[in-house]
């Protein structure tokens, strides 16, 4: 991996400290005492105390110790507090004497001119020292004393920089406190989000279970249905078949009877004619008399007994709906009310 030698050239060891040494909420140099959190992440003791309040508006008072969470600023991970509150956290030693050590080697070093100075538009050579409060901007000795800003209330930078950070601080404190509200409220909607589909899946099951149950009954009823045409069917084409048998048998003793005629007919001799015609004629007239058959009635052979009337059905299947809890609620009211008259009637009344 290449590497810019002069960035490395002008950042020395102690100004790469110094930036590992800012606190991520004041900016600021750590102040003691210094905790780490969970996440292994430094905070100022203070800093902590109000992102801490920040996200928890509804807090009792601002110094308040007891129990509670909030995020940490740098990687966002929640950290929860016993009932000590950020004075539970554990202190970071080892920061504190590295900051002992670094201030001490500070002080003891000559102060570094500060490079890219931010100069005054107007005068190149003048360096912005002083804040404009009239007109909000910063700006040069020289626009004060001789320039535009000669009659404006002017500040040191210094004490203007002490106050916009701590607004700044302020709103970083509202902005994590609003995420965090932010990062619960998208928590409850996806289990929200979760249950919603865990309900869904359930009902849905439940009325699969219930079409399930639906057809059953309908495939139940259907054969119960058939069963009873084919029952029907069966009897009536066994009937219709022992009126076949007694006919046909009835056919066949007039056919033979028939037949006896027609010989008798073709007889040539008298005498022998008239011995048996008598007898014959008799049988004749007799054979209607005796094997009277039974007959179908009429329309024996139609099926309309069976005839289904499914309208109201398919009706109901198509007003078919799911149910609130006030419909069930109305349906067992009406169902006391119904039932309340029967408890009054008198004695011997039907």
């Amino acid at each position: 991996m290449d590497y810019n030698t002069d960035i490395i050239r002008d950042n020395s060891p102690m100004d790469n400290l110094e930036k590992q040494l800012i606190c991520p909420i004041c900016l600021e140099m750590f102040n003691k005492p210094v905790v780490i959190l969970p996440c292994q992440h430094n905070l100022c003791r203070k800093c902590a105390n109000d992102v801490f309040q920040a996200g928890n508006p509804y807090w009792p008072t601002r110094t308040s110790v007891s129990g509670g969470k909030f995020r940490c600023p740098t990687c966002r991970h929640e950290v929860i507090l016993d009932r000590h509150g950020v004075y539970g956290l554990q202190r970071n030693l080892l920061v504190e004497n590295i900051i002992d050590i670094y201030k001490q080697d500070c002080t003891s070093r000559p102060e570094k001119k500060k490079e890219n100075h931010p100069m005054c538009e107007k005068h190149e050579d003048e360096r912005i020292n002083i804040y404009c409060i009239s007109c909000q901007v910063p700006t040069c000795s020289m626009c004060k004393v001789f320039g535009s800003h000669k009659d404006c209330e002017v500040s040191p930078l210094q004490n203007v920089y002490q106050n916009q950070k701590i607004e700044l601080t302020g709103c970083i404190s509202m902005l994590i406190a609003g995420n965090d509200r932010i990062q619960t409220i998208i928590g409850q909607l996806e289990e929200s989000c979760k249950t919603i589909k865990e309900c869904s899946q359930k009902k849905s099951e439940s009325v699969n279970e219930l079409f399930v149950e639906l057809n059953t009954v309908i495939e139940e009823k259907k054969a119960g249905l058939l069963k009873r045409i084919s029952q029907a069917e069966e009897e009536k084409l066994k009937f219709a078949g022992s009126l076949i048998v007694k006919y046909q048998e009835k056919l066949q003793s007039s056919s033979d009877l028939l037949q006896s005629a027609l010989q008798m007919v073709e007889q040539t001799g008298h005498a022998t004619f008239l011995l048996k015609s008598k007898q014959l004629m008799n049988r004749i007239t007799e054979e209607p008399k005796g094997s009277q058959l039974e007959k179908t009635e009429p329309n024996f052979e139609n099926m309309d007994q069976f005839t289904l009337d499914i309208e109201h059905v398919i009706e109901c299947l198509r007003n078919l709906d799911f149910s609130t809890c006030c419909e069930y609620e109305e349906e067992e009211e009406d169902i006391e009310e119904y039932e309340e008259p029967e408890e009054e009637r008198p004695e011997g009344q039907q």
